[in-house]
């Protein structure tokens, strides 16, 4: 078998670089999307509150200021075909590694702690990230990026459901979910929605759904049709753009699913907000 070796110094120097791409610059369909939510807004708090963001968005490149003040987790999921080779390093101590100095480098604010429940001292240089592996058969080297902020995942819910549960409380379910939230997550949303495999991996499969190209139809006509259905609902409510009131609560729906156990029907909404920080690396031609 062919073996093509990447080093560690370009997936050094490739992180370092998406890390202030996405911490100042918007991703276009956000912004497209924002456009879209202003132009049929006609409720004026949030058509400033809109406005307001889209600004933003234009304005950080610009002057070289984050996105959001937070900066966030850092998520990767790496996409490692069997064919790659990695010479002499240890992945997860390459993305660490960049993670600490693009943080200092960009004067990007570290947000983790290292010890979660009695000191929670800041590591001072937002390592570690969080990594996921997905191995393949096939010729790929990909790394999604992402700066997950606090406010946005901490009103993200999990549910063990029974097998009877029924796409009306899948609809229910989140809709409760976004609007206990409010104005707490930063609206409008970016939801994603992980439903089957099993306690800890519908939590992975909600995260990676929302990196899905932004609007992007499940390609599963049953599941786009529910993403539909839940999205009109959830902007049914006049949550609202930062939770003032308003038409545009939610941007999008994305649902991955997975098998499951007979007895059991996961369901994850994981919540992300409007700045939808997120960069894909592929390091094959």
């Amino acid at each position: 078998m062919f073996v093509k070796e990447i080093h560690p110094d370009l997936i050094h120097d490739r992180i370092i670089a998406a890390i202030a791409q996405m911490s100042f610059e918007p991703d276009p369909l956000v912004i497209d999307a924002l456009q879209k939510a202003l132009s049929i807004e006609d409720n004026e708090l949030a058509r400033d509150v809109l406005s307001a963001l889209i600004q933003n968005s234009m304005e950080a490149p610009k002057q070289k200021i984050p996105l959001c003040q937070d900066t966030g987790t850092i998520v990767c999921f790496v996409e490692w075909g069997r064919s790659i080779h990695i010479p002499h390093e240890n992945l997860q101590e390459v993305i660490n590694s960049a993670v600490r100095i693009a943080y200092k480098q960009y004067y990007l604010r570290p947000s983790i702690v290292e010890e979660p429940l009695f000191e929670r001292r800041n590591s001072l240089d937002n390592s570690p990230a969080i990594i996921h592996y997905e191995f393949s058969s096939e010729e790929v080297f990909k790394i999604t990026l992402a700066q997950k902020g606090g406010g946005a995942e901490n009103m993200s819910r999990l549910y063990m459901l029974k097998p009877s549960a029924d796409k009306e409380e899948i609809v229910e379910l989140t809709v409760k979910t976004i609007c206990e939230a409010g104005g707490n997550p930063c609206p409008p949303l970016i939801v994603g929605i992980g439903l089957g495999g099993n306690f800890e991996s519908v939590a992975i499969l909600a995260k990676k759904a929302l990196f899905r190209p932004l609007g992007q139809a499940h390609p599963d006509p049953r599941y786009a049709k529910l993403e539909q259905e839940i999205l009109r609902a959830v902007n049914a409510t006049g949550v609202g753009p930062q939770g003032l009131g308003g038409k545009t609560t939610t941007l999008a729906i994305h649902i991955q699913t997975a098998p499951c156990h007979i007895a059991s029907l996961p369901l994850a909404i994981n919540l992300q907000c409007h700045a939808h920080r997120h960069v894909t690396l592929d390091f094959l031609p």
